[in-house]
């Protein structure tokens, strides 16, 4: 008997090991993968360890995709069959001129040609801010967002990373939205074409906590309220759906005529959700009755938007590339706008970022990113109603996605005002808005598709990024001595 028990025993330590070997067919294949003639060692192993660390929550779902030729599939295959240094083989942007990489080109007055602030309230209190904004520069980053300059004579990289966290890749359409929680470091959503919405936990196990399912179509934004108990999402679908987080249900859904771009709770009172929709309306909801409190008309659709630190404006861009700043009453919800900036870049905005303090700037500031490739960065005048003086701005290649950007942690200022965003070419790329000859100063390799999102968590040491093709990698960054 005891042999008979101690064989049994073998042979579940057996199977046990067997099983953890071949746990992730994909990995599997990427170890007996042929070397070709154009291989790369270092990015092999790279996307091992990639593989090695997928979420175990996906595991299964995995394994029914290889079977079924699903997207572990193809992503595999066209892993074989694409070119390891593809990047370098693609043509060159017909903006770029390489002369004149991270040229600073001050601006005589901030009237000019190219951009024009107008104001909803007196010349009075434009004429205070004139005198700062002539400070106003801008530069332009001529070569695409495959610059290796971070690479050249040694530059430490500002922001390293030792690995990634983990990665999710259960979902089978682009990821369109990416957030962590508010004031959380382990609560991580995204939403999709498909019009899912998934809530992830990255505790030591990271994991799926819900699966949220009811809009049709592509899921536009979303947004935790402040405890983190609802999320208040938009879709093509034209409608709004808040979900109870604790339940994983939608407990309200808001029709609309159009397609709703983004959404927000008040930073304040989460009693209100401002939206914005192809119908050229920022709207304001009541959400405890989903009534209609305020509407507000623009020139073009609302496509982004975010709050201020207290509440009181709302910063929307719109289908023509314009930003507005807009006065809300955080009691009754009533809206008014105040100022608006023009550019001459007719390209839908795609990010709206709000930050309460810069070290560039001294104060709060607004990052905008253009579907077209431009970032600007903006000084922010709170006490005369959100007022928006163009500080700089850099001009990428132009984008097909509607890819996002969003600042980076703050650090000493010797080290400079970074700027995180996606990119076409599968990589995340990081830029120094304080280093105009060498903007690009760190990129995260990892993707195998164009990178749509960016997000970092409240403690600001796990930076997610999200792909055309549904993967989502949360990376860890290392501790400095800033």
């Amino acid at each position: 008997m005891e042999e008979k028990n101690g064989s049994s025993e073998v042979e579940i330590g057996e199977k046990d090991e067997t099983k953890k070997q071949s746990k992730d067919p994909e990995f599997l294949s990427c170890m007996m993968q042929p070397k070709t003639a154009d291989s790369d060692p270092h990015y092999i192993g790279i996307r091992r360890i990639l593989l090695h660390r997928k979420a175990d929550s996906g595991v299964i779902s995995r394994r029914y995709d290889w079977r079924c030729n699903g997207k572990g599939y193809v992503a595999y295959r066209n892993f074989i069959s694409k070119p390891r240094k593809w990047e370098n083989l693609r043509t060159p942007s017909l903006l770029s001129s390489p002369g004149n990489s991270g040229r600073w080109l001050p601006s005589p007055s901030p009237l000019s040609h190219q951009f024009e602030a107008e104001s909803f309230t007196s010349s009075r209190d434009l004429r205070s801010v004139n005198q700062v904004s002539s400070r106003r520069a801008s530069f332009s980053s001529s070569l695409s967002d495959g610059d290796n300059s971070y690479r050249r004579g040694g530059v430490e990289h500002a922001y390293s990373f030792v690995g990634m966290h983990c990665i999710f890749d259960q979902c089978k359409s682009s990821v369109t939205v990416l957030k962590f929680g508010h004031m959380s470091s382990d609560i991580l959503a995204y939403g999709a074409s498909d019009g899912s919405l998934t809530v992830c936990s990255l505790l030591e196990e990271p994991s799926v906590l819900k699966q949220l399912t009811g809009h049709s179509k592509d899921v536009t934004d979303f947004d935790f309220s402040s405890n983190n108990q609802y999320i208040a999402s938009s879709s093509l679908d034209k409608t709004i759906r808040v979900w109870e987080l604790s339940r994983g249900v939608c407990i309200r859904v808001i029709y609309g005529i159009s397609p709703q771009y983004c959404i927000r709770f008040h930073p304040v009172n989460n009693n209100f959700i401002s939206a914005g929709n192809a119908n050229k309306e920022l709207t304001v909801f009541n959400f405890s009755t989903g009534r209609i409190i305020k509407k507000l008309l623009f020139e073009d659709e609302v496509t982004s938007m975010d709050h201020d630190h207290t509440g009181q404006i709302i910063f929307c861009g719109d289908g023509q590339g314009t930003v507005y700043s807009v006065s809300m009453d955080s009691h009754t919800g009533s809206l008014s706008r105040s100022h608006r900036h023009r550019t001459n870049h007719k390209s839908p905005v795609t990010t709206v970022k709000y930050r309460s303090f810069s070290l560039l700037a001294s104060g709060p500031v607004l990052l905008t990113c253009t579907q077209d490739g431009n970032l600007s960065f903006f000084s922010v005048a709170l006490q005369i109603k959100g007022y928006l003086t163009l500080r700089c701005s850099l001009k990428l290649a132009p984008r097909i996605h509607r890819i996002q950007a969003s600042f980076c942690p703050l650090l000493s200022l010797e080290k400079g005002e970074y700027i995180v965003a996606g990119s076409e070419d599968s990589n995340v790329y990081f830029y120094d808005l304080t280093k105009p000859k060498h903007t690009c100063v760190n990129k995260l390799q990892g993707h195998r598709f164009p990178v749509m999102c960016v997000a970092w968590n409240h403690g600001e040491n796990l930076l997610a990024s999200s792909d055309f093709y549904g993967v989502v990698i949360v990376w860890k960054r290392a501790k400095t001595s800033s």
